[in-house]
């Protein structure tokens, strides 16, 4: 443990959506697997206080920690990676810093001043920063900043870890990752791009300590040597990111360019010894060489950008890497899926998934996939909203209610199966207003539910406004829809289960803000146990589109 909390600060240059996220994540799983504490931050240039509000066809998921903060993506990749829950500090947006330092102005917390960027909203962030670092002993804090170098948003941050280099000159670490593009015309990686990247980097004062190249080829001495001299850096401090088989190959990539180390030596730390990465091989080498394989569906309004379901696709990843069987995920629109074509959509699918969403579009199609799932007895895994379209299904097609449906799409149903809850009736803001965070659920014996968590007592992260109407509860468990997890505070319904069913589970909460590569969620696990079980039961044949 070093005596002091070290920042490393992980800056990106060229273009957007080179990794910096993972590169961070890698790192701190290198310095975690050494025996040091640590934890990853994220800082937004957007002045959306959070990505709550945000479309996810503009930002992605939005990543709900276990204290209610709606973060940014990025963070589920800091707790996959890490196995450790990250909270409402590991996510600050520039909407959140200006927010903060206009109440304080407003309060007449400045005593006068006239309020500016420097040195105002800098100290803010510069605040932030060490929020982790001050209020918890971490050996490391690890601080991405979104965006590139040179964005007009960005320049408030990169001036405030200038200062803080500084303030702190034995404790701060810059790492830049940039892109060393290959020209096929003439057969040439090219690092110009990087030279101009790292010398705007300087215009603003900060000089990288240690360079990550984003590259499809391998990285020759001489382009090393070259990007190390007109770059200002050591050599061993030039470090090769090429692209990856998977995400979870990175790590290991970058332990073989000892980024880990090099950045320990430039912190005068001890190496002491090599990272334990076992339980981390032992997950790649069980992703990679599957014992048998199925292909389920994953039914959603978002499928054209993947990373709308990020932390679904890698919880499922995770399970089926338990189960030593490799998942292919057929995304399916929902708005696509009609009784016409449902058949040839999901007739070779050994499981449906159902994912969460908001609004009306869509709806009717993720409505029909369930009824396919439950009545051709397909293993069904609904989450969120999935949950909510599961019990209007069951209503419309089971109970006779025709008109079934949620208040969040018919106000006026004649039959509100799915209820927006009491505390929400009269709120006004939509940001950062629904039902977050970790709550409790109490699980019954004799479920499914129970099977697959071992114990009576849960805690899960939600993200909803909208529940399960009680009043209808005795219908439904009459005619076979029970629920089997309950909030114990409030006796909210949280999971509903078919009993004459293989598998069908379906949960209010979002269980895949909890997988990690050392912790499979449990549900995840047994939905791919049961897709296959049911692919064996089926007589299916072993390959699957």
């Amino acid at each position: 443990m070093s005596e002091t909390t070290k920042y490393i600060f992980v800056t990106g240059g060229v273009a957007s959506s080179l990794g910096k996220g993972i590169i961070s994540a890698s790192l701190a799983k290198l310095l975690q697997a050494r025996g040091f504490s640590v934890t990853i931050q994220k800082l937004d240039p957007y002045l959306n206080v959070d990505p709550g509000t945000l479309n996810p066809y503009e930002h992605g998921e939005c990543y709900v920690t276990e204290d209610g903060a709606e973060t940014d993506l990025d963070l589920g990749h800091y707790e996959r990676f890490l196995n450790t829950p990250t909270s409402q500090a590991n996510n600050v947006t520039t909407g959140r810093i200006y927010q903060s330092v206009i109440s304080k102005e407003r309060r007449g917390d400045y005593l006068g001043k006239t309020v500016q960027v420097i040195p105002h909203i800098t100290n803010e962030i510069k605040e932030h920063i060490q929020l982790l670092g001050n209020t918890k002993k971490y050996d490391f804090v690890i601080t991405e900043i979104g965006g590139t170098v040179g964005d007009i948003e960005s320049l408030p941050f990169i001036e405030a870890i200038r200062q803080l280099k500084w303030e702190l000159p034995k404790d701060v670490l810059f790492i830049h990752l940039t892109l060393i593009p290959y020209l096929a015309a003439s057969g040439e990686l090219k690092t110009k791009p990087t030279q101009h990247s790292v010398k705007m980097l300087l215009e603003y004062g900060v000089q990288p300590d240690i360079l990550v190249c984003r590259t499809e080829h391998n990285l020759s001495p001489e382009i090393r040597s070259k990007v190390a001299r007109f770059c200002n850096v050591d050599i061993e401090a030039v470090i090769e990111s090429i692209d990856a088989e998977t995400i979870y190959d990175v790590p290991l990539l970058m332990q073989n360019e000892r980024l880990d180390q090099v950045v320990l030596k430039h912190l005068n730390i001890p190496l002491n010894g090599e990272p334990n990465l076992t339980v981390w091989k032992d997950f790649l080498n069980k992703f990679k060489n599957p014992k048998s394989q199925i292909t389920i569906g994953l039914i959603g309004k978002y499928v054209e950008l993947k990373d709308s379901y990020k932390s679904i696709a890698e919880a499922i990843i995770h399970a089926g890497a338990i189960n030593e069987c490799k998942v292919n995920v057929k995304w399916i629109h929902s708005e696509s899926i009609t009784e016409e074509n449902i058949d040839k959509k999901l007739g070779k699918l050994r499981g449906i998934l159902v994912a969460p969403g908001f609004g009306t579009r869509g709806i009717n199609g993720k409505i029909l996939a369930i009824k396919y799932a439950r009545e051709n007895k397909v293993p069904f895994f609904g989450i969120c909203l999935g949950m909510q379209c599961a019990v209007i299904e069951f209503a419309r097609n089971v109970l006779g209610h025709k008109n079934a449906n949620t208040v969040e799409i018919d106000k006026n149903t004649a039959a509100p199966v799915i209820d927006i809850m009491e505390e929400q009736k009269n709120l006004q803001e939509m940001g950062g207003t629904m039902r977050l965070g970790t709550y409790p659920c109490n699980i019954k014996d004799k479920s499914k539910a129970y099977d697959v968590y071992q114990k009576h007592d849960i805690e899960e992260r939600h993200r909803h406004r909208y529940e399960f109407n009680s009043k209808y509860l005795n219908e439904f468990e009459t005619n076979g829809m029970v629920a089997t997890g309950i909030n114990p505070e409030n006796n909210l319904v949280e999971i509903v289960e078919i009993k004459e069913h293989p598998w069908f589970v379906a949960v209010q909460f979002h269980p895949e803000y909890k997988s990690t590569v050392e912790n499979p969620h449990p549900l995840f696990v047994n939905f791919i146990k049961a897709a296959e079980k049911w692919k064996v039961e089926s007589k299916t044949t072993a390959q699957e589109a």
